[in-house]
């Protein structure tokens, strides 16, 4: 699976990263896994998966992390996740 994690400041693309996943994995696993790579080379905290977000996952493979999915204070206005290519095993 290959992800793209964006981060938005003031209506502008800040900062942006492709990660692969290709283990041998669930699909969840595999999301975590590239979120929790993408948020250790922003220097971000892990954000938590709220409802709305669980949900604009599931419906558009993609969704935004604002503040309100973070504990601690982020100095951008939020961090986007989209899905580029799905697996066809697992």
């Amino acid at each position: 699976m290959r992800f793209w994690f964006k981060l938005w400041k003031d209506t502008k693309l800040r900062k942006e990263l492709t990660v692969e996943r290709n283990e041998k994995d669930t699909r969840t696993h595999k999301i975590l896994n590239a979120l929790e790579e993408a948020v250790h080379a922003f220097d971000l905290p892990m954000p938590i998966w709220l409802d709305k977000n669980i949900k604009d996952f599931k419906r558009s493979s993609r969704c935004r992390f604002y503040q309100d999915s973070f504990i601690e204070m982020i100095d951008y206005d939020y961090l986007e996740i989209h899905v580029l290519e799905e697996d066809t095993g697992i």
